[in-house]
């Protein structure tokens, strides 16, 4: 049976871990290292770094993040945010990244998908689809969550996997940071549409949700982040609530 995994978020700005409420309204909670080492010993199966305002001094402060996480962590860790090219993913992967993240330079040029898995193999590539509820659909957003696209978040997260992404990691912007659940129909949609796994983003305020993710959801990974920040709930606390649920999990090492 498939472990179906818990990821921590760090999302960065300026060498510094911070969270909003749909993506705005940031506060400082903490040091990522230090984070990425805790959530790593409470059993969480991955780590990934967002960086949020992707400007060119902080793309550098994040690749030295990553070299410096990567001296400590033992799990996978995933860069995103401001990555643009293929050889923005290799510097990514060269400075200790497992995985990448592509969003807005995806949605921009497409081709970036095929060319980074046709380079780096699909496992390395992940698609990460920013979506809002507007006008009777689920539309893709880029640019942190504040630029519309003409594009279908069901459709696009398809095309995706199409051209190479090994998994989507996908985030209700109408849920990020409420605390209120994952946005299941959007995520059941999208697992339901393509062949790779899905990590569902947005909305974890309890064990339950998690769990809700990870089997009506039809989530291959739930991601978390605020609950994790301000101590609401812990990383073995959540494994162990879906172990309870019936759902295989990996143990803490």
């Amino acid at each position: 049976m498939l472990t179906r995994r818990l990821i921590a978020c760090l999302d960065v700005r300026a060498g510094r871990v911070v969270k909003g409420v749909q993506f705005v309204g940031l506060r400082d909670v903490g040091d990522p290292v230090e984070l990425a080492m805790r959530y790593e010993a409470e059993g969480a199966d991955e780590i990934v770094y967002l960086d949020i305002s992707a400007s060119a001094e902080e793309r550098a402060t994040l690749l030295d993040l990553a070299r410096r996480t990567a001296e400590h962590l033992f799990i996978p860790l995933t860069i995103g945010g401001g990555i643009r090219t293929v050889d923005d993913v290799a510097a990514a992967l060269r400075a200790g990244a497992d995985k990448v993240g592509l969003n807005s330079a995806a949605v921009r040029r497409p081709e970036v998908l095929n060319e980074g898995a046709d380079r780096f193999g699909a496992q390395c590539i992940v698609a990460s689809i920013d979506a809002k509820w507007d006008d009777g659909r689920f539309r893709v957003y880029t640019h942190g969550g504040q630029t519309p696209t003409e594009l279908e978040a069901v459709a696009w997260a398809a095309e995706c996997a199409q051209r190479g992404a090994g998994e989507i990691l996908l985030t209700s912007i109408d849920r990020d940071g409420a605390r209120d659940g994952y946005d299941l129909a959007l995520t059941r949609a999208v697992a339901d549409a393509v062949p790779v796994p899905v990590i569902a983003s947005g909305g974890a305020g309890s064990a339950a949700h998690v769990c809700a993710a990870l089997t009506t959801g039809k989530a291959d990974a739930a991601l978390v982040a605020g609950i994790l920040h301000d101590n609401v709930m812990t990383v073995a606390a959540l494994k162990q609530a879906m172990r309870a649920a019936g759902l295989a999990v990996r143990e803490a090492a």
